[in-house]
């Protein structure tokens, strides 16, 4: 499945698996050096536990605890802690912590990471907090001096890597100190050094199993609040108000330190999830900059406040960072409150409306990190809802720009005018321009839950609610009211047949389609394909897995799949459709561990036939002849250059011949890799760095170094390149698939207002794509909208489709 830049599926305080790709073949051990650097003689990673909140736990959350056998305290800002699994694999990534403060001479210094479901006992209160969820028994934990993630995954290659101060590796990690990693953790065991805090970088000699002992730079359990409101119960405010601890940057001033009695009025109370409550303070200051507002995490534990409550609050100031790219959200943590009094009116919210929110999207940190940047509110839509975070917020009539999600969640956008879609949605249309008045909704009332909607709808009247920030999507309302919905009924849409001598040609990202799939599904898709793609002659698919998706027990043949969906398709009016696919090898195309996910030709034997040249497979490229007749394909189907480094881990073009009305037609079919990996648009480093585009930049150049020999052999070949490419019409992905002039993008034929395949965020924005050689001259095109706009989808893809008149095309 395609995602934009920082994509993904969500994450919250809970358990957040790693996601990984299985390649045939694990990392070969190779010899193990003796120490890394040198042991370290000042900090050391002290204990790993990666239980908490499994079955069995009593703490809820993992930790990494940190301690210093120095005799003088060591700063950690701009230290992390980062994680890797134990046995990673092509696509496993190193998750990272970031760290602040410093730990004292034989002080520890605790950082929490994801919470479990179980367990019933929280962490002694953090000094840095993670979203990492490490697995019980086996992985490595390394201590590092910066913030980039590590790229090695051998323990040698680590060894290497003079960033790492301290490493541990335990159960069967591959990467780990000396002669064996630590053994014994668990569900309920953690690994821990000595109290010596010895390190002869041998993880086995210095690490044992046992009973987690969290401990933090402050004493093991210490509540920083007393439990009686910071200070004997008194119920004068302290001399702290909110719009001090969040200052004038991203980053509290007060980052790590104790406040008291802390005066605000409960706007909002999260009982479930990420559990806590929202406090403002109605004495706003002078400065736009500083947010009256801060959210007061109570981990486990269901608030106890009420909207309307008068407290002082005191704990621990924290900046939470949801994930290792994100923007952090200022937090009070281990806190407790005394509740002054109840039914108190809460503060006027702030109008987010095209008046108030800047056109400019974000400062420029040069790809670096915008946290110390001063805010600027009245220039950068980001910085605005930065000065507002926390606080309440309200909207009127917002359109809907991204139909409600299986989260329940809506984007809706502030800014009526901002680059309209024909269909009612918010164009992306430029990297530099991003667009500023998209919002996602969220409800805080379960009893008043998101409504269903699509693009084009509207939530008409009042949406108001404290104003967050998570890692999918950024800042949203977390809404206390919400508006009517108005329905404007969108419509799916239907092209036109083609006509007798035109040979239409779609492609359709059909969403990790398998055999084992429910009916509903394939009967939906094929209802796409027969209705609103009219039948189309040939159908590239993108998405098909093996005949049992993700069982992973090496099954790689899709006949199963196909004959389902062709049968599908034929029971809702359209054809009888024949098949041609190359399969994968096992587990090295990507997507879905045990899917075998890969491209594949539907075409309609009674207006096309198939060109079948046997030979193709999935490591042997098919090539280009010049005969008496033309070009041919030396196999077919085949697939491009599959030995490349650019198909690594990824979908492999398929390529067939096809015969319509005594003319070839050449077919190449592609799903480029995806965007995971891209730092978020709304993240705190800007501009983001968009690392997932290297694979797709080299994708493109295979393929057009593809039709560059087709065409060298006959200028006049007729070659149609489409499908899930991942990148925009704007992208330097497109520009190299088009070098040479070898290949038209058909999206820029459609006026500006209709080019999108995909909706993100809110952004409609165009991610597959159909392209055509010289040769093809007359031609109808077509994205037909069916799915990226709807709550109810099919796929997360619209279709399109290409009609051309080889009677009238170029010889």
């Amino acid at each position: 499945m395609a995602r934009n830049v920082g994509s993904g599926r969500r994450t919250r305080r809970a358990v957040y698996p790693v996601i990984s790709v299985a390649v045939a073949g694990a990392f070969a051990l190779t010899a193990l050096p003796a120490a890394y650097a040198a042991p370290s003689t000042t900090v050391v990673i002290s204990e790993v536990y990666g239980g908490g909140g499994n079955s069995g736990a009593t703490l809820v959350r993992d930790f990494i605890e940190l301690g210093n056998a120095g005799t003088t305290a060591h700063d950690l800002a701009g230290y992390s802690v980062q994680y890797l699994p134990g046995s990673p694999s092509a696509s496993s990534l190193w998750q990272v912590t970031a760290l602040n403060g410093s730990v004292a001479p034989g002080g520890r210094y605790l950082v929490a990471e994801a919470a479990g479901s179980g367990g019933t006992a929280e962490l002694p209160t953090p000094d840095a907090s993670g979203s990492i969820a490490m697995s019980a028994g086996n992985g490595t934990v390394a201590l590092v001096s910066g913030t980039t993630a590590l790229t090695c995954k051998t323990a040698a290659d680590c060894a290497a890597d003079d960033r790492i101060v301290d490493l541990v590796g335990y159960g069967s990690a591959v990467v780990r100190e000396g002669g064996g990693p630590a053994t014994g953790a668990s569900n309920t065991a953690s690994v821990a050094r000595a109290a010596t805090l010895a390190d002869t970088d041998d993880n086995a000699a210095d690490l044992a199993a046992g009973a987690p002992t969290p401990v933090n730079s402050g004493a093991e359990g210490t509540d920083p609040g007393g439990g009686d409101g910071g200070d004997g119960g008194s119920t004068e405010p302290g001399t702290v108000r909110v719009h001090d601890l969040q200052g004038t940057t991203r980053l509290s001033p007060l980052n790590g330190q104790t406040v008291t009695r802390v005066p605000g009025i409960v706007t909002g109370v999260r009982a479930s999830g990420s559990r806590g409550y929202w406090i403002q303070d109605p004495s706003a200051d002078a400065d736009p900059r500083t947010s009256e507002a801060v959210f007061v995490y109570t981990g486990s534990a269901t608030p106890t406040v009420a909207v309307g409550d008068s407290v002082l609050v005191s704990g621990k100031v924290t900046e939470y960072y949801p994930s290792s790219t994100s923007q952090s959200v200022t937090e009070i943590t281990g806190a407790t409150e005394t509740v002054l009094s109840g039914g108190n009116p809460v503060p006027d919210a702030v109008v987010l409306d095209s008046t108030s929110v800047p056109d400019g999207y974000v400062p420029t940190a040069g790809g670096g990190s915008i946290d110390a940047l001063p805010l600027a509110p009245d220039t950068y839509a980001l910085d605005f809802y930065e000065s507002l975070e926390g606080m309440r917020v309200e909207l009127s009539d917002a359109r809907v720009v991204g139909g409600t999600t299986p989260y329940k969640e809506v984007w809706v956008t502030v800014k009526p005018d901002e680059s309209p879609s024909a269909r009612g949605g918010t164009l992306y249309s430029s990297y530099d321009q991003p667009n500023t008045g998209r919002i996602k909704v969220m409800s805080l009332d379960a009893s008043a839950a998101i409504p269903k909607a699509d693009v084009g709808d509207e939530l008409t009247g009042t949406t108001s609610g404290p104003l967050d920030y998570a890692t999918y999507g950024g800042y949203n309302v977390q809404a206390t009211r919400l508006g009517t919905l108005a329905d404007h009924d969108l419509q799916r849409e239907v092209t036109r047949r083609q006509k007798g001598r035109e040979l239409a040609v779609a492609t359709y990202n059909v969403e990790n389609l398998d055999a084992l799939d429910a009916q509903e599904k394939f009967d939906r898709l094929a209802e796409g394909v027969a209705v609103n793609l009219n039948s189309p002659d040939i159908v590239a698919l993108e998405e098909i897995q093996d005949d049992n998706g993700p069982v992973n027990d090496g099954t790689v043949t899709a006949e199963a799949t196909l004959t389902r969906f062709t049968d599908a398709i034929r029971a809702a009016g359209g054809p009888g459709y024949s098949w041609r696919y190359v399969s994968p090898e096992n587990n090295q195309d990507g997507g879905q561990p045990g899917g075998n996910i890969r491209l594949a030709f539907l075409y309609n034997p009674e207006r096309v036939s198939f060109t079948d040249r046997a030979g193709g497979d999935a490591t042997t490229a098919t090539g280009v002849v010049r005969t008496r007749k033309g070009a041919r394909l030396t196999y077919s189907p085949g697939r491009i250059n599959p030995a490349s480094d650019a198909w690594d881990d990824s979908r492999k073009p398929l390529v067939g011949e096809f015969r319509f009305h005594g003319q070839n037609v050449f077919v190449i079919a592609n799903h480029f890799g995806s965007k995971g990996g891209d730092q978020p648009l709304h993240g705190r480093y800007q501009e983001p760095t968009r690392s997932s585009e290297t694979k797709r930049h080299q994708q493109a150049a295979e393929v057009n170094t593809f039709v560059k020999s087709l065409l060298a052999v006959d200028k006049d070949a007729k070659a149609v390149v489409l499908g899930d490419l991942n990148d925009f019409e704007f992208s330097q992905t497109v520009g190299t698939l088009t070098d040479g002039g070898v290949l038209t993008p058909l999206v820029r034929t459609l006026p500006a207002a209709e080019r999108y395949t995909y909706v993100y965020d809110g952004n409609s924005q165009t991610l597959d794509h159909t392209l055509t050689s010289p040769a093809i001259t007359r031609f109808d095109y077509d994205i037909v909208h069916i799915n990226a706009e709807f709550a109810d989808q099919a796929s997360d893809h619209d279709p399109q489709i290409v009609r051309i008149d080889v009677g009238k095309c170029r010889k």
